[in-house]
């Protein structure tokens, strides 16, 4: 039986420091009976000789330095799992909130799993579809890749990821596809939001939806992702789904790090998050991927808000070095009433190349996309030049170029909000708005995918 401890030195925020103890691990997960005989869960921090700091989950409050017992459990937190989780709806510790009972487990997972070995890594080649023109045509989602969001307070990340979860797919794939959904920091609002949006759409059926609420203590924040992740990596590499892992928000998941940070009284980095951020955004992010010799795959869009609209704040600027790309949230588009406000100029695919082309969307995707880009920016410029110099300095080609840019954002990167686009028609209707353009100007597409497709 394991010893029971009543040597609480000193309590700090969601910290406990125990002393006298003995034979505890990093990582090992205690039990806290508090004064009023409830019982909460902590995790060991840091082990210095006989004292070791714990972090509660549910917060100190009602626990006090002489009456509150300590038991450390000798494990990890583990979180149980089975196929049946699909469909199924938890809090952010991984504990069931729809009624429908507890998970009959296959087993059980450490939630602290590894980032893949990149010698066992297989490249990521296959298209995801997500039914949204603006990233499947201009900033193709590859299987096994890490794209994020990057958006702005007040923007509409949360229908782009409800809309994404909805409507992903693996092109040709059927019954192997499933989403897992983690919410970190949220509202209530936003999460009936999102459980009335899967169960109104079926949605819910093919997902699995984690959700920390705003009001929960923000040190849970810091277990949901992983929670999420293990959740996937059961999934995929043993039950061979292909799993798309969407994280929304990882500002508030950066922010509860600071916070225990702050409470432990470690030293700051950049705006006060702690400098190891980067290694533990690291551990997150690199959760997914493929495996060689394993059928399914983790596919993950975290979504971030950037404080200020700032992409050279800490959270953004770490997130970009580690993932394969950014989708930028436009607040100018969502102003000019654009949905989803997708501004595809400095938005980047880094592996887009690799999951487009003949046998996986359409042999014209690389070289209609590339000409509608550049038609985009220069359509761009030239209103830009309007503002400055007036619209009578513009040539007739410029004011053409100017309208397709017009045209562009209404008709291609605006979509209605429940409609997805496959690929095809994605290509489609880029073919479709580049018959604006005089052809001696459509440098980047050949002859011949000028006959075939513009029609």
């Amino acid at each position: 039986m394991r010893q029971e401890y009543l040597t609480v030195k000193s309590i700090s925020g969601p910290l406990f420091y125990v002393q006298k103890t003995k034979d505890i691990s990093y990582g090992e997960i205690a039990q806290i009976k508090l004064p009023s005989e409830e019982l909460r869960l902590g995790q060991v921090l840091e082990v210095n000789k006989d004292v070791v700091l714990l972090q509660l989950f549910a917060g100190t409050s009602g626990a006090n330095l002489n009456n509150s017992r300590v038991k450390f459990l000798g494990e990890g937190l583990k979180l149980p799992v089975s196929e049946d989780i699909q469909g199924r709806i938890f809090d952010g510790m991984g504990n069931p909130i729809d009624d429908a009972g507890q998970v009959i487990a296959d087993k059980k997972l450490d939630i602290d799993g590894r980032p893949i070995n990149p010698y066992s890594r297989s490249y990521p080649e296959e298209f995801i579809q997500t039914g949204i023109s603006a990233i499947d045509a201009m900033n193709t989602l590859v299987r096994g890749q890490k794209l994020p969001i990057f958006s702005g307070s007040g923007l509409p990340h949360n229908r782009i990821a409800a809309q994404i979860a909805r409507q992903a797919k693996v092109k040709g794939g059927k019954d192997d596809f499933c989403v897992i959904f983690a919410a970190m920091g949220i509202t209530f609002e936003e999460a009936q939001y999102f459980i009335s949006d899967f169960r109104k759409t079926g949605a819910i059926e093919r997902a699995v939806l984690y959700l920390n609420l705003a009001d929960d203590p923000a040190i849970e924040r810091l277990a949901t992702p992983k929670i999420a992740l293990t959740a996937a990596e059961y999934l995929a590499f043993e039950k061979d789904y292909h799993v798309v892992v969407i994280m929304t928000n990882m500002t508030n998941y950066a922010e509860a790090l600071r916070e225990v940070s702050a409470a432990r009284k470690e030293i700051p980095g950049r705006r006060g998050y702690p400098g190891y951020m980067y290694t533990d955004l690291a551990t997150i992010y690199e959760r997914a991927g493929k495996i060689k010799g394993k059928k399914g795959s983790i596919t993950q869009i975290p979504i971030l808000t950037m404080p200020n609209d700032d992409k050279t704040h800490p959270i953004p600027d770490l997130t970009g070095y580690i993932t394969e790309g950014q989708i930028i949230v436009s607040r100018e588009l969502e102003h000019n009433g654009i949905y989803p406000p997708v501004d595809v100029l400095p938005s980047l695919s880094r592996l887009k190349q690799k999951g487009i082309g003949e046998g996986k969307t359409r042999e014209d995707h690389s070289a209609v996309t590339s000409q509608l880009f550049a038609a985009y920016a220069k359509g761009k410029q030239a209103k830009e030049l309007a503002v400055i110099l007036g619209e009578a300095a513009l040539s007739d080609v410029d004011k053409k170029f100017s309208a397709f840019a017009d045209k562009y954002e209404k008709e291609y990167v605006s979509q209605e909000e429940y409609e997805g686009r496959s690929i095809e028609e994605s290509l489609d209707l880029a073919w479709e708005l580049l018959k604006m353009l005089p052809k001696e100007e459509l440098k980047r597409v050949k002859e011949e995918q000028i006959k075939k497709y513009m029609k």
